[in-house]
This record gives C-alpha cells, structure tokens and sequence, in this order.
C-alpha cells in the first residue's frame, strides 16, 4: 500500500531545515522537496507535522499545507492507477505538481537570483565565512554579467551555451585565472544543485560532462628538510612578529594541519605522555592524532605549550615571504598562469611563493620522500583517495627517479 511520510532534512539542526515528502510505492521511494521550512524543535517526528506550540504560532496554516501535499500525492497516485498508468518517479512527480498546480507550486516559484540570495543568507547560519564570501563574489559576476549582456538568467538560462560564453567572459573580460573560473563555475553548480534538491529547478544540463570545473594545477612549492631547517636556524629574536609567524608555521609543517587548526593548538591538545597531538580539525570535524616531531616539541617548551595567537592568514603569508627570504631561499621556480585566456611565464623567487598552505604540502611530501607509507600520511592530512594524495604532494622527476633506484625492482 503506497504510504506518505516527511522527513527533516537536518533533523539535528539548530536552525531551520527543509522537509522531504516522501512517497513509498511498489517497492519504490519518490523524494520531493516541499518547500517547507522548520526548527525541528517545533517538529513532532511521529506525527510528522508541527506541534502545537505557542513558540510556533503558524503550526496551523503550515501543517494544513503539508495535508494538501499529503492529499495531493495521494490523489495523483491514485488517478494514474485509475486511468491505467503504470507510476515511475517521473510520472508521479509530474501528477503531483498538476495536482497542486496554482496551490504550492506556484508560492514556492523563485528565481535563480531570487534564489541565490536567499540561499546566501540562510548559509550565513550554518557556513564559514570563507564560503560566504566565494558564494557572494560568485554571485557579483552573475548579476555583472547578466547587466552586460542586457538578459536575465534564470534556471533555464543555466546550460552549455552559458557556460561556454560565460566562462569567456571570466576569463578574458573579467581577465580571471583558469582556477578562479573554475571555482565560480563549481559554485554556481552547488546553487544549481542545492535548487534541483529542493524542488526549484528541473533543468539539469549544468549535470552534463562538458559543464565542468576548469582546474589548473597550480605552481605550489614545498620546503625540504635542509630548508625548514634553515629557517628554523634563523636568529630571529630582534624581531618577534617574524618569529611568532616562523615558529608557527614550522608547527604547522611537522603536524600536515591547516591553518586554521595549527593556530588553534591549545595545551589541552597536547598528550605528553605519548608525546603525541591530538586535534579535531575544523574542516572536516575528524579527530587526528599525530607524533610530535622534536621541533615542535621545542617550539611547544618554548611556548609553554601555549602557542603564540597568530595573524590572519593574509599578514601570515605577508610575513612567511621575509621569514623565507632571511632563510636564504631564493632559488628561482618557473611558474605558469592561464589569465584572460593567455597562458603565461614567469621565474619568481621561492620566497615569494611561500604562504601558510606551504606548510601542510611541505609535511606531506617529506614524509612521502622518507618512504612512510601514503595511507599513514593520509591519516594526518584527511586526504580520502591516494589519487587526491598524490596531487597533493611536490614530488620531481629526479626525486621519483632516486626513491625507485632503492626498490629491490632496481637492484
């Protein structure tokens, strides 16, 4: 017998979350987005609707809403059976929003922009402010772009022949490097995708092969040992600032953490007694535990174990440059950028290349170098495929070529 249920997107949430209609049927599920939004503390998961709270004065008007969903799924499946149609997804979901054409459809039709900018706000609940700020550049060269071109862009609008003439625009009009269009065009897909979900948007050519993410591999460097520790050797005690930045970032080389977790190493964090840290990092909220390498147990005594506050990422990577500059590291690395669509090269000092992110690369491939396995290296930086490890590490052609002449294969 079909059978409706809703369910909370994010029954956890502290904060608002969808509801999902879903809809049980010969042995098949049909998921539909309804538009809907509540606390879950005002939701009653055995009922399946709101409670009847003082707090959530609108549970009358808002579980009406979800009986006419419930009555109209119903309705629509029965009416297929009637006139001898066989359901499929498909077929259901197109009976339905017939069913409750001119009732809920049309209250929840949105724009693509209508759409973005609330999705913007509400992620102001639950993202980062990194992530905010991507999603609101994103969107300034959305709206720049349709201005220019004197159209609007709705959902329909998003498919190869945009993609083609705004990845154009990116690139050679907004003169952006090949990674920053890709990143843009991987955002606009998460708005796409977040909007599919909940029921806004049915066009799905942004899902198609040749709607892809344009990605670069970038010129990142890593320091080697000999160069960590000419950093390390540095006599830096007339300049505190450039010591703090330094003995930070040399914890951050020798635990693979990211910034926003090496920064944020509390006493707490570290277990003396097994001379190990243990941390939950703040991108991905995995607990890891790494051994403490005898520089950072030195920086760490130097501190008390109470490391220094850092600077933002930003004054860190301003101040990294002098650091590696007083380091002696001016080798020059050729780097290659594709700006406004032209590919271009330049001989740049390694100082100059040297941030924060430098550290957890400069970790991964010096412990790669020292023959640790990759899956315990993988364990520390979080990596979930040795595909995605091995893009990650800074390894040449000669220092391949060294490691494998050591391989019994060789010998």
């Amino acid at each position: 017998m079909a059978k409706a249920k809703f369910k909370l997107k994010e029954p956890n949430s502290k904060t608002e979350t969808l509801i999902y209609l879903n809809y049980y049927y010969n042995y098949k599920r049909f998921k539909y987005s309804t538009g809907e939004k509540i606390n879950p503390k005002f939701w009653n998961p055995t009922g399946q609707r709101a409670k009847e709270s003082k707090q959530f004065p609108q549970y009358p008007e808002f579980n009406s809403r979800l009986d006419i969903l419930q009555n109209g799924i119903n309705t629509a499946y029965r009416r297929l059976l009637n006139d001898g149609i066989q359901p499929n997804n498909e077929i259901l979901k197109k009976a339905l929003e017939a069913e409750l054409s001119g009732n809920i459809l049309q209250a929840n039709k949105k724009t693509f922009f209508d759409f973005v900018e609330g999705y913007i706000e509400e992620s102001k609940l639950n993202k980062k402010s990194g992530t905010i700020k991507v999603y609101n550049t994103t969107f300034k060269y959305l709206k720049e772009y349709a201005k220019k071109i004197n159209k609007s862009i709705d959902f329909e609008s998003i498919n190869l022949e945009f993609y083609n003439q705004y990845t154009s625009y990116l690139a050679v009009d907004s003169n952006l490097s090949a990674n920053t269009v890709g990143k843009h065009i991987k955002t606009i897909k998460s708005f796409m995708n977040e909007a599919t979900e909940r029921g806004y948007n049915e066009n799905l050519e942004f899902k198609k092969r040749k709607f892809k993410t344009l990605r670069e591999e970038a010129d990142t460097i890593y320091l080697n040992v000999d160069e960590l520790k000419a950093m390390e050797d540095i006599d830096l005690s007339s300049s505190p600032r450039l010591e703090k930045v330094r003995d930070l970032f040399l914890v951050g080389c020798y635990t693979g953490l990211r910034f926003s977790d090496f920064t944020q190493i509390k006493p707490e964090n570290i277990i003396s007694d097994k001379s190990m840290l243990q941390i939950r990092t703040q991108k991905t909220g995995e607990r890891v535990s790494i051994p403490l390498h005898q520089t950072v147990k030195n920086i760490l005594k130097k501190y008390n174990n109470n490391l220094p506050t850092a600077y933002t990422n930003q004054v860190m990577n301003r101040y990294l440059k002098d650091v590696a500059s007083l380091a002696q590291l001016k080798d020059e690395v050729e780097t290659t950028i594709t700006k406004g669509g032209v590919m271009k090269k330049e001989a740049v000092k390694k100082f100059n290349l040297v941030t924060t992110h430098t550290a957890r690369r400069s970790f991964a491939t010096n412990l790669f170098l020292a023959d640790i396995p990759a899956i315990s290296i993988m364990k520390i930086t979080g990596h979930k495929t040795e595909r995605s490890f091995m893009q990650y590490i800074r390894v040449t052609q000669e220092q391949n070529a060294d490691k494998l002449l050591n391989h019994p294969f060789f010998n």
